[in-house]
């Protein structure tokens, strides 16, 4: 995908795991129904390539990014921070403050579950702008669009449109994957290139 314009580019920081899957596609969705490239370190299975060299040239090739905060906190006593995150956001920060190029007009946005938890962990991004999703897909997908129509100056309609759309692409996408023989538990499970692949065509074809 390195053919995508820097402009139209948006490097997605998030978890990886089933827990975080019901945020992670209603924000995948509203990016490409905004007219944008989702871009995350799963669309590259290439196992030769480490994953610190694919989200460093992710990072240098998007011009937007979306960084979500809001599971670094472990939650039992025999976990750690999760500093994934953080550490990518801190990648991302560093290219567009001493590249000295077209990096400099990068953007981004910082999502966390409630407004000033991060604090505690995180203070130096205190003043920056951070939206709070509350754990809710409507709300991540509803922060996104806000801060699209802001920094990418995009023309959208409101958020209840979207996630009406988005709610349409995922009953044709369940009905599409079952009759080619895909069970609930796999369709649960689909891989995050696949789905990302389904909802740049069906966004093509219905937008």
């Amino acid at each position: 995908m390195a053919d995508i314009p820097f402009d139209k580019s948006v490097f997605i920081n998030c978890p990886f795991d089933e827990q975080y899957y019901p945020l992670l596609r209603p924000i995948l969705f509203t990016i490409y129904y905004s007219g944008l490239h989702p871009r995350i370190a799963l669309e590259n299975l290439d196992s030769g390539k480490s994953r610190i060299e694919k989200i460093v040239a992710l990072i240098q090739e998007t011009r937007f990014a979306i960084h979500d905060l809001s599971r670094i906190k472990s939650t039992g006593s025999d976990e750690y921070y999760r500093m994934n995150m953080p550490f990518e956001l801190g990648l991302d920060v560093g290219c567009r403050l001493f590249k000295g190029d077209h990096r400099r007009e990068k953007r981004c946005l910082i999502l966390e579950a409630n407004h000033y938890r991060y604090r505690a962990a995180l203070s130096d991004i205190s003043g920056s702008d951070i939206a709070a999703h509350n754990n809710e897909p409507e709300e991540a997908a509803c922060a996104v669009r806000n801060w699209l129509t802001a920094e990418a100056g995009i023309s959208l309609p409101g958020p209840s449109k979207i996630w009406g759309t988005f709610m349409e692409f995922t009953a044709f996408n369940y009905d599409d994957l079952i009759s080619k023989g895909y069970s609930d538990r796999d369709v649960k499970r689909l891989p995050v290139h696949e789905l990302m692949q389904a909802m740049q065509q069906w966004v093509g074809e219905n937008r």
